[in-house]
């Protein structure tokens, strides 16, 4: 499910703002960027957001708004300049370009220039942790308001559903007296006058309403209906849950279609199978 959060709060005498996104993705999974500071906390924020978030892609960036102050001054690393100088002129070489290489363009390289150590700038985890909660809380917020206007979309797929699946329960009755006249045509022609085995005809009729029963498909489908709507109204993440549920509606309706051998059922399996793939594809928006 989509949706953002953001907060910012005082964090070692700076300032830090935290900024969450999701988008849509069948299991969980963070993505953290957080300033060299706060690397040590990785695991930390991504606990803090499993306690909210069950389903999505989630990334956590975190910048200071206002920077640590810091009295340690800045540091060279002649090691780490000295390789990008290498690695560029190696590069020249290699390629056959031509220009120089630009003091500046080294410094901006990772590591080469640093801010040495300074008590002042230990940071807390807790004052960032409270950062990211609070980003959290507005992130919770938005993908529930997300929530609710899906949820009245997936009701009315639900009941489409249901609408057409009355439909064919309608029909299912009419088969069999259309199928048991077809059955005795076809074998007066076969036996071309001669005078038709009435218990014979009558087994086969039996076995053939057998095969066409759909009964149990539909009482099936509508306990999945039943459930899904019971899954909507829950306060637990429904999102698996409705995924398996729109796997077995889907599998009672095409059994319903492979039976059928009718062309009004048929049209009513195809209208219900395109209300459930619509169903699955919002579902994956569901936590």
């Amino acid at each position: 499910m989509t949706g953002f959060g953001s907060a910012e709060g005082p964090v070692a005498n700076g300032r830090l703002q935290v900024d969450l996104r999701t988008v849509n993705h069948r299991h969980l999974s963070v993505q953290v960027k957080v300033p060299s500071m706060l690397q040590e906390f990785e695991s930390q924020f991504r606990e803090i957001l499993r306690e909210r978030i069950h389903r999505g892609h989630v990334t956590l960036s975190a910048r200071w708004s206002e920077e640590i102050p810091r009295d340690g001054g800045i540091t060279v690393n002649i090691d780490r300049a000295r390789e990008v100088v290498n690695a560029m002129e190696e590069l020249k070489k290699s390629l056959e370009l031509s220009g120089d290489i630009d003091v500046g363009f080294v410094a901006r390289q990772p590591d080469v220039l640093a801010y040495g150590p300074a008590e002042s700038a230990s940071v807390d985890v807790g004052e960032a942790a409270s950062v990211v909660r609070g980003a959290l809380k507005e992130l919770v917020e938005t993908r529930q308001r997300e929530g609710q206007a899906l949820g009245t979309e997936i009701e009315r797929l639900l009941a489409s559903v249901e609408s057409e699946l009355s439909l064919v329960e309608e029909r299912a009755p009419e088969r069999l007296p259309a199928e048991r006249d077809r059955l005795r045509e076809s074998v007066a022609k076969l036996l071309n006058g001669k005078p038709i085995d009435d218990d014979r005809l009558h087994q086969e009729i039996a076995l053939l309403a057998d095969k066409l029963d759909i009964t149990e498909e539909v009482v099936r489908l509508r306990a999945h209906l039943v459930a899904a709507r019971e899954a909507l109204t829950g306060s637990v993440p429904m999102g698996k849950r409705l995924s398996f549920l729109g796997q077995e509606m889907l599998r009672e309706v095409n059994t319903i279609g492979s039976k059928a051998n009718d062309a009004a059922i048929a049209h009513r399996v195809i209208e219900m199978k395109g209300e459930l793939e619509k169903f699955r594809e919002q579902i994956e928006n569901l936590e």
